[in-house]
């Protein structure tokens, strides 16, 4: 009787796997069960792992905002003619987008033809411009010819400057061979002119902290760096580091505390909401948009609602590249509680999105007045009185 009650018992710790009969060392952590084992079958390539989600929740699709909307942060294609610019508005009225600002930095010799094809087209006052700044081989007096430049520009009918990349700060050198740095005094001048003409200034600083830290398979953004060689910017002798850049961009912002600035991007710090914060606080004068950061907003629904409420006053809506199939992922996170759906480019993450649900109050500041409140000259047209 005895041995057999031994050998069932046995039998039982054997087969339910109750290691915990054995003692394990002090401080050692029993190894979790599928530790050390390797698949059975050859493992997905990392763009073919795309398993079904079983969820099954409620889902809202926003096709159109539900306010009216200025992309301070559009792209479209290049302006040539009236018929190019009725195109972009056919795209533009089914999502709610009243207003598009070109960011992509028109050459002056370029702005005046522009604007003349947003006139005759059937959408004048739905689209406005932006100039740009030659900051190539800036040299002793280059600050001043840019800023006359740019009042010229501006009288021309540029609403603002931008977008200026972030070849600025990353690649650009001056006329004697060294890196032009963000902060360097030459520019001063035209920092001070944007403020004096009270336009914004529209900047693009680096790019995903990620992209500058080694590319193993711990980094994040791991596939858009394999398969764009040219957002690596790990290389030291070539590039500075990402911090050295963030640097540079605060000296900039405190020594021109009259400037408006518009940060694109959430600064690159849509994964450090707090850190945004922070700036926010110091410079009353920066702005920042939601462009192609969707990915990180989307992932931390209730920080980001906490975040756009206490900085509504701040924050605008962009888009980056212009490809209409793609803005309603942005009302959906921004206007709905759903959760974990698809984002459009599984490039930028490989998690889900999650709705927001900001309040029409942050939606309304978000999506037109703040942009309405630092850009005067956007047409008024279409928007609500409140």
């Amino acid at each position: 009787m005895t041995r057999t009650v031994t050998v069932v018992a046995s039998f039982l710790v054997a087969s339910l796997g109750l290691v915990a009969a054995q003692q394990l060392p002090p401080g050692q952590i029993r190894p979790r069960p599928a530790e050390g084992r390797e698949p059975e079958f050859p493992a997905p390539n990392i763009r073919d792992y795309k398993p079904r989600s079983t969820l099954v929740v409620p889902e809202h699709k926003v096709p159109r905002a539900k306010f009216p909307v200025i992309d301070i942060h559009g792209h479209p294609p290049r302006l040539t003619g009236p018929d190019v610019v009725n195109t972009v508005g056919d795209s533009m009225s089914p999502l709610n987008l009243q207003v598009m600002v070109n960011a992509n930095g028109t050459p002056s010799a370029e702005l005046k033809p522009s604007m003349d094809a947003i006139a005759a087209s059937r959408y004048k006052g739905r689209m406005v411009m932006f100039t740009s700044l030659n900051l190539r081989d800036v040299g002793p007096g280059s600050g001043q010819k840019i800023a006359a430049q740019l009042e010229a520009d501006v009288k021309a009918g540029a609403l603002g400057v931008g977008e200026i990349m972030k070849s600025f700060g990353l690649t650009i050198r001056k006329a004697d061979g060294t890196r032009l740095k963000l902060d360097d005094p030459e520019l001063d001048p035209v920092w001070q002119k944007a403020a004096e003409l009270n336009i914004p200034v529209f900047l693009h600083v680096a790019d995903p902290s990620e992209f500058f830290k080694p590319l193993d398979y711990n980094n994040e953004r791991w596939l858009e760096l394999a398969l764009y060689r040219d957002r690596r910017y790990q290389d030291r002798s070539r590039f500075p580091d990402f911090e050295e850049l963030m640097a540079e961009r605060d000296r900039l912002f405190a020594k021109h505390p009259r400037t408006t600035w518009i940060l694109a991007h959430l600064g690159w710090h849509a994964q450090d909401l707090a850190r945004l914060g922070r700036m926010f606080d110091q410079y009353p004068k920066l702005y920042s948009e939601v462009g192609a950061v969707l990915y990180d907003i989307g992932r931390q629904p209730r920080m980001a609602r906490e975040f756009f409420e206490k900085y509504q006053d701040r924050l605008l809506f962009g888009k980056d590249s212009y490809q209409p199939d793609e803005y309603p992922y942005y009302w959906r996170v921004f206007e709905t509680n759903d959760e974990y759906f698809d984002y459009y480019r599984d490039y930028h993450a490989f998690w889900k999105l999650y709705g927001a649900g900001f309040s029409d109050q942050v939606l309304k500041k978000l999506y037109y007045q703040n942009a309405l409140k630092i850009i005067p000259g956007i047409p008024k047209a279409g928007f609500p009185a409140n």
